[in-house]
This record gives C-alpha cells, structure tokens and sequence, in this order.
C-alpha cells in the first residue's frame, strides 16, 4: 500500500483551484467548531454576509465543540466552501493538550494533523471519521474503536517499557533542504518550506524487514510500513479474518513485496498455492525471494485480473486487497468476486475508498463480516483499517 503523503514532507502538492472571486484569505471568523472531518480538519460555519445562508470552512487545528476563531488561508467569493486555521481558542476542548512539536500549529509544518489532541481522543475522531464514511457511501452502521499499535523500537532504544506518546514512529523520513543548508518541511497544502531542526515522529532508526522470525528483502526506496509495529499488526489481523486453511487457493493483490503472501503461503501448506500481482516490477521480482513457491506478476492488478493469470486463477478461495489510497474500485472489485471467493481481507489506509468499495462489493453479493483499525500514524488524521468481506449466503 502506499503510505500516507505527509504535507511536511517532500511529497506532490496540491492543483490550486480557479478563483470564483476576490479572495478571502485572511478574513477572521469567530465559530463554534462542529464536527470531524475527513482530513484531518473540523467542520465549522460562517455567514459571510454575501448570502442568507452560511457558508462551511474546514477548519485545522481546532476540535469539536471548541469556540475558536479562524483565519482563511484558502478560498474565495463564490466557493463552496472555504479552509482556514484556528487562530485561537477561546472555549476549548477537554480533549486539547499543548503540541509536543515547536513546529505544531497554524501557519507551521503541515506533516501533523492532530498534535493538539490528547491521544486517546485523536483515535476517537479517526473513528467517528471510519464510521461516517461507511455510513454515507456504504449505508452501514458499524461499532469501530481505533486499535492501539504498540512501536517496538522505542521500547528497544529506552531498554524498558514506554508510555505511549504516539511518538517515533515513522521509520523512513524525508526532509526538503533550505538555501542555508538546514533541513525543512512544507506547510500544509503550501510550497513554503520551515526550517525544522527535528521532526518527532521520527523513529530512532529505520525500518527493520524481519515479521513474525522472516526476513523479508526490500528494495532501498521500495515500499515498507513506516509504523515499526505495522507489518506484524497486519499480517495478524488479515490472518485471523481470513483463517486460510491447508489446500486452499489464496490472490494477493497489491502484494509489494510479499509480506501477506509468506504467511498465506504457509497457513495453505503445500497442497494449496498462492498468486501474487504488483504494478511494480522490482518489488513483484523480490516478492518471489521472498516467497518460496509464490507465483508473482508484475503489472496492473486490472489489466492481469483481467487477462493476465493462468486460468487455474479463475476461481480462488482467498483474497488480500492491499490497494494504495486511491482504493481497488469497480474494475478490480468485480475481478474479484468473478473468482467467488469465500472471503476477502481488504487493508485499506484511506476510509472514504473503503466505503466506495465496501458498497460496490454490496452489490456483488458480499459483505462486511468484520472491520478493525489501527492507528498507525499518530499525531496525523491517518488511520489503517483491515475489513472483512465475506459472500452473502
């Protein structure tokens, strides 16, 4: 899966939309902030004295039910609506704590979304967000918490157990590098570039490639969970929703490197087998070292659904969709459950491409048995789900 873009880093920017009319960048409002959105910002409303009716602002920095008062830093005359920072809080939140970052806050870096809230509560909006999305685009009601990932490097580098902090975790960090030679970060959805003299959330070193006693091989810039806690959390939740079973046919989708295919493999034994498709052709070639006995190709997972598999693959038992955040959707969808599968394990890190899916899989027949979270990416509005889709009887 591709990992989350953080807007602190080096990553694409945003397309700058048309202006509609004169700007309103800079304009000050003050609102009762209403609720999370999805994106790491709140959703409030302002009269803008142009119309009777009031108009929305996404509103980062602030937490529901706060009075604040926000800043435009996007938008002009004649938008739907409008984005802005809270400059200040006037009624806060219970759930507000002061930033552990310097660089925390409006008008800084844009890597973190969520640095002003008490951790427990971050986990609570990233689900009040899962459970939105599910209900708008999927017309499901689902009891969801945000799972806890425990990161095990901090415990090895303090030699005993931490508290969680939701800290050091992102063991792979890119930083831009100013004219005077310092390193930087963006802002949010900006160009601009801070100086940064140190992020917190990265981890006190890199990833390591072993899960569950495998050692898995990675290409240098090729795609790893960045959460040192990620892999092993994964491949536990897919297994348990999954229960493969020896004989049994399994599809990895957006395989990477193999990481849910080694354990599939060996929960299937020899009698079963295992196809693996990535777009990427370097990490489909490792995902086969990495696999013994694994049959890997590389291409779109479409285009091979379509015609690219051996016809023994028209029909599996299992399926893992690992897609990026963009989501399988239909055309992938419908190449699955034209296989009738009996379950499919879907890891998703982006909710609103979940649901979408989650509802064309309604469609076809199947549907969500289960569905945990995990909060992977503290301190951002980021959350990893792993649902299970099972074919209605």
């Amino acid at each position: 899966m591709t990992p989350p873009r953080r807007s602190g880093g080096a990553g694409r920017r945003h397309r700058a939309r048309k202006a509609r009319g004169a700007s309103a960048v800079g304009r000050r409002f003050e609102v009762e902030v209403g609720p999370i959105a999805h994106g790491g910002h709140c959703v409030a409303r302002v009269s803008t004295g142009a119309a009777a009716e009031s108009l929305v602002v996404f509103v980062r920095h602030a937490l529901p039910g706060e009075q604040v008062v926000v800043e435009v830093t996007e938008g002009t005359e004649g938008d739907k609506f409008w984005r802005g920072d809270a400059v200040e809080v006037i009624r806060p939140s219970p759930d507000r704590v002061a930033a552990p970052c310097a660089f925390a806050g409006p008008g800084r870096c844009g890597g973190c979304d969520f640095q002003h809230v008490e951790l427990a509560a971050q986990r609570r909006l990233k689900a009040a967000v899962v459970r939105e999305q599910l209900r708008r685009l999927a017309g499901l009601d689902v009891d969801l918490e945000v799972e806890h990932v425990p990161n095990p490097l901090v415990e090895v580098v303090a030699q005993q157990p931490s508290p969680d902090q939701g800290l050091r975790w992102r063991t792979r960090q890119r930083y831009l590098t100013l004219p005077d030679g310092r390193r930087g970060m963006r802002k949010h959805r900006s160009h601009d570039v801070i100086a940064v003299d140190e992020c917190l959330l990265e981890a006190p070193r890199g990833p390591s490639y072993d899960v569950r006693g495998r050692s898995f091989e990675v290409a240098d810039r090729g795609f790893w969970q960045v959460h040192p806690g990620a892999p092993e959390t994964l491949v536990d939740a897919v297994l348990e929703a999954l229960r493969p079973q020896p004989g049994e046919s399994a599809l990895d989708l957006y395989a990477g490197v193999g990481l849910f295919s080694r354990f599939l493999l060996e929960a299937v034994g020899p009698e079963g087998r295992v196809a693996a498709v990535e777009g990427d052709p370097t990490a489909s070639a490792l995902s086969e070292r990495n696999c013994p006995r694994l049959q890997a190709t590389a291409g779109d997972v479409a285009a091979v659904l379509r015609e690219g598999l051996d016809p023994v693959w028209d029909a599996a038992d299992l399926v893992v969709l690992d897609p990026p955040r963009a989501g399988a959707k239909r055309g992938v969808v419908e190449q699955v459950v034209a296989r009738s599968p009996r379950a499919v394990a879907y890891v998703a890190c982006d909710p609103a491409a979940l649901a979408r899916d989650v509802a064309i899989f309604a469609e076809n027949g199947y549907s969500l048995s289960t569905l945990r979270a995990f909060d992977l990416f503290p301190m951002t509005h980021h959350v990893e789900c792993v649902a299970l889709l099972e074919k209605r009887r």
